[in-house]
């Protein structure tokens, strides 16, 4: 059991603060239920840059470069900062597309799952099932050999390139050129005051760097080692604390129907969180996660974020995002190829032994 290490009690401290903070951001200001979500925010942000045209989606979103910033600051902070990175840089980078795809089609990553689950949305159940046994399907893969390498360590500044990318993005937003664009309507309208934004990612990404917190993490390392598991121990106190919030606000609304930022699409959302859940068994935490490693340095989770920006504005270019009416066939067909994608990968980056 891990109760008497130190480092246990930090990663409780981060669970408790990423469903506190996250369930209050929207108490502040931010969409319902969506307190934080890295996909949407990925989306938000790459309409705020002009790379589509969804007007109701477009706000660069300072939790974004909180995350980042946060994380770096700590790695350096901690001399746990380095430059890494060279293992299948353009799987990776696609990887990231179909992360924000499967997220987009089940409307949130796997930090808005919980936040669903924990207002007592009864539809996001289906997408923690399909989360839970893509992370499964992911882990079985690497026992049989599936990698995509392992990063090495990178001589120059090339892990500052991530950090200094979203520290640039902070500064647009502060200085708001004429190409940034802001939504007056939709749910990119829907923010709270920057500074507490950019408070809250900068903590959770400091947080986060110092305890390795990832939703899927905590989800494989449960599987792995059940209850001697540090990670699962931080997911089931994000559980309690956005839980909490939720309650004691008059936020949580038990039911199937009638949820904010939810469809009925249930098989979708099963298949959606399922490809999130085996992408990132694969490439080593969730959308959050990487946004942290990113900031660490790694330039192999840089590719992921790059990839998932990209992934940001295809899903509402393309109409692959679901709404509160459901699934477009264009986002089941994207679901559909981003896992013959995932499967493909697992056939092909496999060592095998003789």
């Amino acid at each position: 059991m891990p109760f008497r290490d130190r480092h246990f009690y930090l990663v409780l401290l981060a669970g408790l603060a990423l469903g506190g903070l996250g369930a209050a951001l929207s108490l502040w200001g931010n969409p319902v239920n969506s307190g934080i979500c890295v996909s949407c925010f990925l989306e938000n942000s790459a309409g705020a840059l002009g790379l589509h045209d969804n007007a109701r989606m477009q706000y660069l979103r300072p939790e974004l470069p909180g995350f980042v910033l946060g994380a770096a600051l700590s790695a350096l902070a901690f001399r746990e900062f380095s430059s890494r990175g060279g293992s299948a840089p353009l799987p990776r980078l696609i990887s990231g597309v179909f992360l924000i795809v499967g997220s987009a089609v089940f409307i949130g990553c796997p930090i808005k799952m919980v936040l669903r689950l924990t207002a007592g949305d009864l539809t996001a159940l289906f997408g923690a099932v399909g989360l839970a046994l893509g992370v499964w399907v992911g882990l079985r893969g690497m026992t049989r050999g599936v990698t995509l390498g392992r990063a090495a360590g990178q001589g120059g500044a090339s892990g500052l390139l991530l950090p200094a990318l979203f520290g640039l993005l902070m500064a647009f937003f502060l200085a708001r050129p004429a190409f940034l664009l802001f939504s007056e309507t939709g749910s990119a309208a829907e923010h709270a005051p920057w500074m507490i934004s950019l408070a809250v990612g900068l903590i959770l990404g400091a947080l986060a760097q110092r305890t390795r917190l990832c939703v899927t993490g905590g989800v494989r390392d449960g599987l792995l080692m059940g209850v001697r598991a540090p990670l699962a121990w931080g997911l089931f106190a994000f559980i309690v604390a956005a839980t909490a919030v939720n309650v004691f606000s008059g936020r949580f609304q038990f039911g199937l129907y009638g949820q904010p930022g939810a469809h009925l699409d249930h098989l979708w959302s099963f298949l959606g969180m399922g490809l999130v859940g085996w992408i990132s068994a694969l490439i080593g935490g969730c959308p959050f996660r990487q946004l942290v490693k990113a900031g660490e340095g790694d330039t192999d989770a840089g590719l992921v974020v790059v990839g998932m920006l990209i992934g940001g504005a295809i899903v509402q270019s393309w109409g692959v995002a679901a709404t509160a009416a459901g699934v477009s066939l264009a986002g089941k067909v994207a679901v559909l190829s981003g896992l013959l994608f995932v499967m493909l990968s697992s056939l092909f980056f496999r060592e095998r032994t003789v």
